[in-house]
């Protein structure tokens, strides 16, 4: 009897630990360290490497519950085209292991939430733009753009360069010329990061109807994009050094040298559009491309940083 009442409770805990992992998974977990990234980097630009730790805490759980909740009513909106294409059939609305509506309340929540501790413990200017981030998301890259045109992911990366905003805001209540600068540069830098994903699975896209650049143009149209892109990219990182100066030269090297990298990666798709390696590689490093730059906004603005520079230059 023990035995059977033993096997019960680790039956009833098995299906609970699932239910928290199929509504884990609805977040899409791997994207949120990105943008929380670009958070910090706006922080600690904004307020010259001092940023406070619990200010810091608490912007990043809201900022986190704000890309939660637009990552799920993505899954909720987009399951039909979930259960079609065979990457994403296993996610927890497709498979059956989370109800739509189940999913609607989840996002609510974590929207509200989110509202709720940035309003509360940074400011109602920051509340408003994560806010902002979901709905753009959802309204305009999801509802408007993604089924409808090829340039899907340059109108809508601006949600994802919303946090930079955020992050600033977070800080000054208020959003400067650098936050802008950086919004661009995670603006710019999206369409040749998502199109070498696109590259890598058009066949899926293909299949479920949606006009993805590589899609619709063809891969050699696409890898001129991307080159494009990564031309207007690297530029404008150094905008924070010259002419705002609010980066120095910590940042400014790396800026070029990640930026080298990254038109030598362009450079080669450019050479082979059609091999998906490549496209691999550019997609890869991309993700470490821009959390390595914000990594170096982060250390140019710390005041050890600007002490150690100081005690070299004497």
């Amino acid at each position: 009897m023990q035995e059977l009442l033993n096997q019960s409770v680790e039956i009833k805990h098995q299906k609970f630990s699932e239910v928290i992992q199929s509504y884990y998974q609805l977040t899409k977990p791997r994207i949120i360290p990105l943008l929380l990234i670009t958070t910090a980097a706006a922080m600690w630009m904004a307020s010259d490497g001092a940023t406070d730790p619990v200010l810091f805490l608490v912007t990043v759980i809201g900022g986190m519950l704000a890309s939660a909740s637009a990552q799920a009513m993505n899954c909720i909106y987009d399951r039909d085209i979930d259960y079609t294409m065979e990457r994403t059939r296993s996610r927890p609305i497709p498979s059956g292991r989370v109800t739509p509506l189940n999913a609607g309340i989840f996002a609510t929540v974590l929207a509200v939430l989110s509202f709720t501790i940035l309003a509360v413990f940074t400011n109602l200017l920051a509340a408003l733009l994560a806010m902002a981030g979901i709905g753009f998301y959802m309204w305009i890259y999801t509802h408007l753009l993604k089924r409808h045109t090829p340039q899907n992911i340059v109108i809508g990366g601006a949600a994802g360069a919303i946090p930079a905003l955020v992050g600033c805001a977070a800080v000054s209540n208020s959003l400067s010329i650098e936050s802008w600068v950086l919004f661009a540069i995670v603006f710019l830098w999206t369409p040749p990061h998502f199109w070498a994903l696109a590259l890598m699975i058009k066949d899926d896209y293909a299949k479920v109807g949606i006009p993805m650049l590589p899609v619709v143009a063809g891969e050699v149209a696409t890898v001129k994009q991307i080159w494009i892109y990564t031309l207007l990219l690297i530029p404008s990182t150094l905008l924070l050094v010259y002419p705002l100066g609010v980066a120095g030269a910590v940042y400014g090297v790396s800026a070029v040298g990640l930026g080298g990298v990254f038109v030598y990666e362009a450079w080669k798709l450019l050479q082979a559009p059609t091999d998906k390696t490549v496209a691999k590689s550019l997609f890869k490093y991309s993700i470490l491309y821009m959390m390595l730059l914000c990594t170096a906004i982060v250390v140019d603005s710390l005041p050890q940083t600007h002490e150690a520079i100081a005690f070299l230059l004497k």
